[in-house]
């Protein structure tokens, strides 16, 4: 017969407190992944996107990233066209994300803030969304209605 073994009090509460000092550390702390590149075309520009595909890779995000190259994104890819929004919660860069729709062509781009928790949202049902340093989109005088080609089905 097996004997019932008893846990002191102290024990639990001391291993309930380490798993959630661990769980509630920064991403920073834990190593982001690097996720699969796809090249993207808009004109003459050839952008470098990380793809972010799964919700989860879409939760991740750019967070807690420190810099990101001149023509280096983020493009993610939703299941079905919806009207989306992106945050900054825990980004630290400021970006602009583009809104693109089912065919590639951009529906609108908003300017983010890094750190922030508003709300930028697409203009209609967008299929991806492409996440760039901020003003890269106004610098290379890119606005709604530019197709964008190579996203990722």
């Amino acid at each position: 017969m097996r004997k019932n073994r008893l846990i002191p009090f102290a024990a639990i509460i001391s291993a309930s407190l380490a798993a959630c000092a661990f769980a509630s550390l920064p991403a920073a702390a834990q190593e982001y992944q690097t996720l699969p590149t796809a090249p993207l075309n808009i004109g003459i520009h050839v952008i470098k996107a990380e793809v972010a595909r799964s919700e989860a890779e879409r939760e991740q995000g750019l967070m807690f990233r420190k810099k990101m190259g001149a023509n280096e994104g983020m493009v993610f890819v939703f299941d079905a066209p919806a009207g989306i929004c992106m945050w900054m919660k825990n980004t630290l860069i400021p970006l602009s994300v583009a809104f693109i729709d089912k065919k590639g062509v951009i529906l609108n781009v908003e300017e983010m803030k890094a750190q922030t928790l508003d709300s930028h949202c697409a203009a209609g049902a967008a299929s991806y969304a492409l996440e760039m340093n901020k003003g890269w989109f106004k610098e290379k005088n890119i606005k709604p209605g530019t197709v964008i080609d190579g996203l990722p089905q």
